[in-house]
């Protein structure tokens, strides 16, 4: 008999064929109090659980006591209390390694469009403005040669600093958990502590996952540290970065711009001060959202679930430990 799976998020058909020849599979629009409500029995009864968005806490846990493993679409995991899956014995599955290059890409093109001012320069042609040659009101900043410094080098920051170091001749800092010996080889990377990389760096990009240690890393006395006229870029996870704080040091002018794919409250609300600085380039959340990147996540995903539940895990595992 195949393992009953809930899954709350649509697949290319492809994926959705594959899933269902190894598994009895409900699909359900996503994992809220209600739609559990209503799905009761298949919850009750599932193995293990495929999607992406809404908690995996001790709420849902608690539905599905035969559940064995969950799959993520994504690389970040902190929608899952992953504590509690560890006492459960619960594998959670993930998808590090499909959207390093496409995420790498988006961190660039929040440098390039801050320094460069694109956004706010299309609106200003697209309204009628261009008269004449623009003034030094309207002039950028130089991206080539300057000093980037990355939060956060695992493969997401080391393929920003090829990017970087290999495009655009940039100088790499980097503040990571760990000394990195690729990035230092290859990019002649200089690993330093948090208030020299925000005092050293033309541009800060941060590719932080959020946790207890990451949550208001940086924060108003963090932004003061950094130069005039540096750019803050976040691709990792919003709450990273104390928004109110930023919005208050580019309305001040302590930063040129920032970049931001990630945000405190996602959707961001549209009344959100921080929309209203014409200094900041604002992104949905992008980072993976192209068509290829997308579908090999989802890709892996199911590689991932049909893995934890038919055979053993030997990638993707975020607690390996409870195999033990």
């Amino acid at each position: 008999m195949k393992p009953a799976v809930i899954l709350y998020k649509s697949l290319p058909d492809d994926l959705r064929r594959q899933l269902d020849t190894h598994f009895h599979v409900t699909e359900v629009k996503d994992v809220s109090p209600e739609t559990v409500r209503q799905h009761a029995d298949a919850f009750a009864q599932a193995e293990g659980i495929i999607g992406s968005g809404g908690k995996v806490d001790d709420a849902l846990l608690s539905q599905m006591p035969a559940l064995r493993a969950c799959s993520t679409v994504s690389v970040g995991y902190d929608n899952f209390n992953v504590d509690a899956l560890n006492q459960r014995k619960v594998l959670l599955m993930h998808t590090p390694t499909v959207l390093t290059e496409t995420v790498a890409d988006t961190m660039m093109a929040l440098v390039l469009s801050t320094a460069r001012r694109v956004a706010e320069l299309d609106k200003w042609v697209k309204e009628g403005n261009w008269k004449k040659s623009i003034g030094p009101d309207l002039f950028g900043t130089d991206v080539h040669h300057k000093t980037m410094g990355i939060l956060g080098m695992g493969r997401i920051g080391l393929a920003l600093a090829q990017r970087a170091h290999f495009g655009f001749g940039m100088n790499i800092l980097y503040n990571a958990r760990r000394q990195h010996e690729e990035a230092e080889n290859r990019f002649q990377a200089r690993a330093c502590d948090l208030e020299t990389l925000l005092k050293e760096s033309d541009f800060v990009c941060i590719s932080l996952p959020l946790t207890e240690q990451t949550h208001h890393m940086i924060g108003a006395a963090q932004l003061q540290l950094m130069k005039p006229g540096a750019i803050l870029i976040n691709a990792g996870r919003g709450p990273v970065v104390d928004e109110q704080a930023l919005t208050a040091a580019l309305k001040a002018g302590t930063l040129l711009a920032a970049g931001l794919d990630v945000f405190e409250v996602e959707p961001v609300p549209a009344e959100a001060e921080i929309l209203t600085l014409p200094n900041v380039v604002a992104l949905p959340h992008i980072g993976s959202a192209t068509h290829e990147t997308r579908y090999g996540m989802a890709r892996d995903a199911v590689e991932n679930l049909i893995a934890a539940l038919t055979g053993t895990p030997d990638k993707n595992c975020v607690n390996p430990q409870v195999l033990r």
